[in-house]
């Protein structure tokens, strides 16, 4: 399949019948240049070879395939291998933040939104209460949906998507989700969500179940026709 570059919505993105709005953490309400996401590779990657018992270029392979195949690695692990997986999180999460750096202008653009906004993430609820903490967001956001309270069972998996609304009593039809991974974003177009594709990664050029495109998070919400707007 040909690849094509990811372009940015222009400006005015009609966003006026969304009620709810839903956000990934991780390379979507930072941007991936950080390499924060970099941190925590490298520390599943330690675990998987210390599990898996295979050399480090070995043990990359089997980790990309779990994250293929199951949508998280700690899925592919606890399929394969006898693991607990709240010490598999607790570990690969304990990365130092200081590359996190809080955005006053997403802050901004998060401000104009009106109605609930929900962090929902293949992360642990700790990971992601720290990492929006050191983004100095606690305050505006009204739920988080981690991957425990999915049961530990990842995006993009539908079962996730319909616990995730039923927990908030979200509407999809009337719900925006944010999102940098593809894939994540078909199973919330498929209930009737507004997708937007966060980041600057290329993608193929058959992405029907995607709505919107942002190279970045802060300008595509800031100039955006939200609720009341003419």
């Amino acid at each position: 399949m040909t690849a094509e570059p990811l372009r940015a919505t222009g400006p005015g993105a009609d966003l006026r019948h969304i009620r709810s709005w839903i956000f990934d953490l991780d390379d979507t309400l930072y941007p991936p240049e950080s390499q924060f996401m970099r941190l925590i590779q490298g520390r599943i990657n330690d675990y998987v070879v210390r599990t898996s018992g295979l050399p480090a270029d070995e043990a990359l392979v089997v980790q990309k395939g779990y994250l293929k195949d199951y949508g998280t690695s700690l899925a592919g692990l606890m399929a394969h291998h006898r693991i607990d997986p709240h010490d598999f999180l607790a570990e690969v999460h304990d990365v130092p933040l200081d590359v996190l750096t809080p955005d006053p202008g997403l802050r901004a653009a998060l401000e104009r939104l009106d109605g609930p906004r929900i962090v929902f993430t293949n992360g642990s609820t700790a990971h992601a209460r720290r990492v929006i903490e050191r983004l100095e967001l606690v305050d505006l956001f009204d739920g988080l949906f981690s991957l425990e309270d999915a049961d530990l069972i990842p995006k993009p998996d539908p079962r996730t998507f319909a616990r995730m609304t039923e927990r908030f009593g979200i509407a999809p039809a009337s719900a925006a989700f944010f999102e940098d991974t593809v894939r994540n974003l078909e199973p919330a177009h498929a209930i009737g969500m507004t997708t937007v594709l966060v980041g600057a990664r290329a993608v193929g050029t058959d992405t029907p179940f995607v709505d919107h495109r942002a190279a970045s998070l802060a300008p595509f919400l800031a100039t955006a026709r939200l609720p009341g707007d003419a």
